[in-house]
């Protein structure tokens, strides 16, 4: 049974508005349909601009931020799935650490996770909500404003929960989590490549776009030297062979495992293969760590507009320095400053001081990586003792070793150890090596979006086949 914590979540639960799951199998046709229009939904709010706020401009800190976590800003989707994904983070965490009591084979005590879920992460966007008006993310603001923006803010991340809520109970295909990061990374690799509006700035002139701006170079016979490598950090060549990279690197690495034979204890000729994959706790480390850095931006640019303006405070300048310029901070020092990743090559090698701040950027983020791998495998039931526990209890082995936990997990730990801390350092250097080359959506959301194009591909052969054979429901437990 659940324990007390989340039975505390419990008559906070029943004033959130719910999406009921369909008492009837819905077609194929139809969640494709509810899954468009969801995904409309969500394009629509990341063009509403919030009332009483002016848009803002090109320019922002928190860029690879939104990227991930598909926000986009100055608008209803300002906070994104953010606040959504921090307060499910926090609750796996706790489960899987043992604070929190939950078995997830009891339908009552999944209806209280998800519930706690719920409060949690409408909590969670008032909080963050309150973060970015308080920290002058929006600029000065008086407090009618700030009222407005607020309600607006909380609204909207509710909506989008409850969109979430629709396509996970089986209206649509696979996670409204994961399809919107996966729509904001394409929406930004699309505008990248295609986008025809002015490149402010540029010398000599172009588009935004590095592939209208190629061609538009080509026609006119202008010089490439700007789209090749963009001096301004716009689009170029080099993010485009960058993100394609990233791309192919992952798919591959994503082929790259160790496979143990298993055979049943009970049913001779019954094989099987336990795979161990080099990215073993997937691209988890690194949502964590981006997770991390912005909260720690945020944490500090709060704490900076409220007790340390003028950056005279020893103590807060080591957590963040800023300055405030064009109605808006930047930061110049401290932890958070090491913590914004390079915007493209142009920002890499602007200059020695650019260089370093680079390089430790990468630093932190895979040292993080590492730790975060290593949390997940003892929080996410990866280590080799609980999968040694998992293989025996389904009746496999492994051939030639005694059908015991014991020496099962002793040639576990020969490779889970070892996978954990490479699959960290490959993310981590992956992400960091493609935001130094500029890499279209950035290293992050690429190495998100081909791990969730690989499950939105199994989940759709899965829908197309039980479809054709309805026969197929009860073997792939759908």
């Amino acid at each position: 049974m659940a324990g007390r914590f989340l039975r505390l979540f419990e008559p906070f639960t029943r004033l959130i508005p719910e999406v009921r799951p369909p008492e009837r199998r819905v077609k194929f046709s139809e969640k494709l349909f509810w899954t468009a229009a969801v995904l409309v939904v969500f394009f629509v709010m990341g063009e509403v601009p919030l009332y009483g706020l002016a848009r803002a401009g090109a320019q922002d800190a928190l860029y690879y931020y939104r990227v991930i976590f598909a926000s986009s800003r100055g608008t209803l989707m300002e906070l994104g799935i953010g606040p959504i994904v921090t307060a499910g983070l926090i609750l796996q965490l706790l489960s899987g650490s043992g604070f929190i009591e939950c078995d997830f084979s009891n339908p009552d005590d999944r209806a209280l996770f998800t519930g706690a879920s719920k409060v949690l992460s409408i909590v969670m966007t008032g909080a963050q909500a309150s973060a970015y008006l308080f920290g002058g993310l929006f600029g000065s603001l008086n407090a009618g404003q700030s009222v407005v923006i607020f309600i607006q803010l909380l609204s909207a991340g509710i909506v989008l929960m409850l969109m979430d809520e629709l396509v996970q109970k089986g209206w649509g295909i696979g996670s409204g989590i994961s399809l919107f990061i996966m729509a904001g990374v394409a929406q930004n690799i699309m505008w990248d490549c295609l986008a025809m509006v002015p490149a402010p700035g540029s010398e000599p002139p172009r588009v935004y776009g590095v592939l209208a701006a190629l061609i538009g170079a080509v026609a006119t016979s202008n010089s490439l030297d700007n789209i090749i490598v963009s001096p301004k950090n716009y689009p170029s060549i080099l993010g485009l062979i960058a993100t394609f990279g990233v791309f192919l690197f992952v798919i591959y690495a994503e082929g790259v495992r160790v496979e143990l034979p298993l055979a049943h204890a009970r049913y001779r000729g019954f094989r099987g293969r336990y795979p161990i994959k080099l990215l073993y706790v997937s691209n988890l480390p690194v949502i964590f760590a981006s997770a991390l850095f912005g909260n720690v931006f945020f944490i500090s640019q709060l704490l900076w507009s409220n007790f340390n303006s003028s950056n005279s405070n020893v103590w807060l300048n080591l957590l963040g320095q800023f300055n405030a310029t064009e109605g808006r901070s930047e930061p110049i020092g401290g932890l958070a400053y090491y913590m914004i990743a390079p915007r493209g090559f142009a920002d890499v090698t602007a200059s020695t001081e650019a260089l370093f701040r680079s390089l430790v950027y990468a630093c932190i983020l895979i040292v993080f990586c590492v730790l975060f791998s290593f949390t997940w495998l003892e929080v996410g039931g990866l280590d080799p003792r609980t999968v040694a526990g998992q293989l025996v209890s389904s009746g496999m082995q492994i051939p030639g070793f005694r059908r015991s936990e014991k020496p099962i997990e002793m040639l576990l730990r020969r490779y889970i150890p070892i996978v954990t801390v490479l699959g960290g350092l490959v993310v981590g250097l992956l992400a960091a090596v493609a935001d130094f080359m500029g890499a279209f959506g950035t290293g992050t959301g690429i190495l998100l979006t081909v791990g969730i194009i690989y499950q939105y591909y199994q989940e759709l052969v899965k829908e197309r086949v039980t479809e054709m054979y309805p026969g197929f429901q009860r073997i792939l437990g759908g």
